[in-house]
């Protein structure tokens, strides 16, 4: 279903376009008449076909609620084997969290004051958090635990690097110069993560060989590849891409790569966590607005599995250029799918908006 269409086009006065919009005045006789549509029909046709094409390349499609696939895609083995070492089952950890919410009402109001500040739907950060507490990391018992966990983490040192390599000498290298003139936090840093997975990842460059690995899982995840935090479970590099919004939106410092400490307090802290949250729900809804023409934003289990994989705008860009392609052979396009972890918020959706 399209948000938005073509609107219909009047009929077209012949006499009057060829005539008086042409500056020719009234046509004097039939034979005038003659001559002149047959000059000038196919030039309407064209520009008819060109304003309906346009008028289309500008739609929007607002993907519907629910999940594309019958059945639940298969769970990854890391996530199965995390919950199989913790003695728990992926039932008891949904529980969990779902309990969490719906006994915390000062968490839910949070949610809420947070959503709408970014200008999302609150079951969206919802999905986010039940998706990251069942399926990656277990949920504490009440919001003040992660206030806790939040301190433990002061004082220590941490640095991004990696191998020695310090990331703010890796991005000075001359493959990033031209992602120094993009503006915003956002745009800078998805810029340099597309040129390490081009340039970098999985290849040898300057002798020093590099792993075949997310750009945040190698520079910005010291203690093991993989690795998010607080209850929002953001990674740095995330934090680092929205730094910018946070600080317009919600009035956050902005936060920078040379300095790890204040990255980690960042999202570490559960109300600075929830804006990062907020934050990267509302970039992924609206990279696929902008780059796919797609708006996810009445699908929670599709910004959960966006939330869940990362990399919004690349993923946005493929989508487009594959319905491109389809396009082109006259295949109607793609929709946007979810995978295990956005399937699951969809399924329980029901419950979920019972939670605020």
């Amino acid at each position: 279903m399209a948000k938005s269409g073509p609107e219909a086009i009047p009929a077209l006065d012949f006499d009057t376009i060829a005539g008086h919009s042409l500056g020719l005045g009234p046509f004097q006789n039939q034979a005038d008449t003659t001559t002149l549509r047959r000059l000038l029909l196919p030039l309407i046709a064209l520009f008819s076909l060109t304003l309906i094409w346009a008028t289309d390349a500008s739609a929007v499609t607002l993907v519907p609620e629910g999940n594309r696939h019958a059945e639940q895609p298969k769970v990854p083995g890391a996530s199965q084997r995390r919950t199989k070492a913790g003695r728990t089952t992926f039932d008891a950890k949904y529980e969990k969290v779902r309990d969490l919410l719906a006994t915390d009402s000062q968490l839910i109001s949070k949610i809420k004051m947070t959503a709408r500040a970014y200008g999302i739907a609150p079951i969206h950060m919802i999905g986010a958090i039940v998706g990251e507490h069942t399926y990656n990391v277990d949920a504490y018992d009440r919001l003040q635990n992660y206030y806790i966990k939040a301190a433990s983490y002061a004082g220590n040192s941490f640095r991004f690097a990696y191998d020695g390599e310090k990331i703010d000498d890796f991005i000075a290298r001359p493959e990033f110069d031209k992602c120094d003139g993009k503006k915003g936090s956002y745009a800078a840093w998805t810029c340099r993560e597309r040129v390490w997975g081009e340039s970098f990842r999985g290849k040898s460059v300057d002798g020093r060989d590099y792993p075949d690995n997310r750009f945040s899982a190698v520079f910005f995840q010291p203690f093991y590849a993989g690795q998010t935090f607080g209850l929002g479970q953001i990674n740095p590099l995330t934090a680092l891409e929205l730094s910018d919004l946070v600080n317009k939106v919600s009035g956050y410092p902005k936060i920078s790569e040379k300095d790890a400490n204040a990255v980690y307090e960042a999202i570490m802290d559960p109300d600075k966590s929830l804006a990062y949250m907020a934050a990267a729900i509302k970039m992924s809804i609206d990279d696929y607005e902008r780059i796919a023409g797609m708006d996810i934003s009445n699908n929670p289990g599709l910004t959960s599995t966006l939330y869940n994989v990362g990399n919004p705008s690349q993923r946005a860009y493929a989508l487009a250029a594959r319905n491109k392609a389809r396009a082109a052979n006259g295949e109607p396009p793609l929709l946007p799918e979810e995978n295990y972890y956005g399937w699951l918020i969809n399924d329980k959706l029901a419950e979920l908006k019972g939670l605020l």
